[in-house]
């Protein structure tokens, strides 16, 4: 059975939200006949579409696309102006009763919610406008560091490369877990970032710090495990543990002690979304040592304890999917 995939372009679409879904769909159809995908790029009318980067892609008008199952809607620069065509937007809310699927990469989130598909739902985009998203659409629960979220039948994904995670998961879906891995491997890609994952690194967030203390923190990163207080942190630096502190806290934003939380965090949530291990063994991996101190800071940082976050994680789709396929 070929599965009928709509990719909606608009003028100044970001290329590689519709690219990279292209690419992983069309590697996954390749062995399979008939073809287990068939892909139509849809636009505001026939002909060209430019992309912000001027490149263009052909579409067909969205208005006679005809049943689809899944429909894919890119961002990019033009989504602002493209979540005010009425047009579109009915578009989007016909779509919406007849695919199976409705899903969104990057700002392609903002049409979803102009069209009301994302009320009362839970939402991801890319991190730069999470925040516009929410104020923009308040009725909308966006989770502004998620890879993609999944919320029944409608799916949003993170900025432009986790669109190729998020194919992969409805390729997953799809085909099976076998498919979606070895279309990862044509790819060059991992297959192992669940949808619940953090888009960015507590070492990027932390890279005020620059080259001083760069190494220090990818050192701390590896000895999560151990005790990392100020004092064995400024022995490592060469430094005295008061000179450390202040030239630390004003280079990073951060204390050294919020700086290894953030990184104790960071792989907490990980092991915890993308693991089984029992939440006590966590806690003693990433240096919490005490699994309430490690739900206190989860709830600080997450607004969610640790239980809540790895339940949220197999809910959509790729937590328990992560457990039993290894990356490549």
């Amino acid at each position: 059975m070929t599965h009928t995939i709509g990719i909606l372009i608009y003028p100044e679409f970001q290329l590689l939200d519709a690219a990279g879904p292209i690419a992983a769909f069309e590697l996954a159809a390749r062995p399979t006949a008939p073809p287990a995908y068939r892909l139509r790029i849809l636009g505001p009318a026939a002909g060209a579409v430019a992309s912000s980067s001027g490149a263009a892609l052909l579409a067909e008008p969205f208005a006679a696309a005809g049943p689809l199952d899944t429909l894919i809607i890119t961002g990019g620069r033009g989504s602002r102006h493209a979540m005010r065509c009425e047009g579109a937007l009915a578009f989007l809310r016909d779509a919406a009763f007849g695919a199976a699927r409705i899903a969104s990469v990057c700002s392609g989130a903002f049409l979803l919610a102009a069209a009301g598909l994302l009320d009362g739902r839970r939402a991801t985009t890319h991190w730069r406008v999470a925040a516009e998203l929410g104020k923009s659409f308040p009725q909308v629960h966006v989770s502004p560091d998620r890879i993609f979220v999944r919320d029944g039948r409608i799916w949003t994904s993170a900025g432009i490369t986790a669109g190729i995670d998020l194919a992969l998961a409805l390729i997953a879906e799809d085909l099976g877990q076998a498919v979606a891995k070895r279309t990862a491997q044509d790819l060059v890609v991992y297959y192992r970032r669940p949808g619940g994952q953090s888009q960015f690194s507590a070492l990027l967030e932390l890279d005020g710090c620059g080259g001083r203390f760069a190494q220090l923190l990818a050192w701390a990163r590896e000895h999560l495990a151990e005790p990392l207080p100020v004092e064995r942190l400024a022995d490592r630096a060469a430094m005295s543990p008061r000179h450390f502190a202040r030239a630390f806290s004003a280079e990073a934003g951060v204390t050294p002690a919020k700086a290894v939380e953030r990184l104790r965090l960071e792989a907490a949530r990980e092991r915890i979304e993308s693991g089984s291990d029992p939440i006590d063994r966590v806690a003693q991996l990433t240096g919490f040592g005490d699994p309430e101190r490690m739900r206190r800071a989860f709830i600080r940082a997450f607004g969610q304890p640790p239980q809540s976050l790895r339940r949220a994680a197999r809910g959509d789709g790729r937590g328990a999917m992560a457990r039993v396929v290894a990356g490549i």
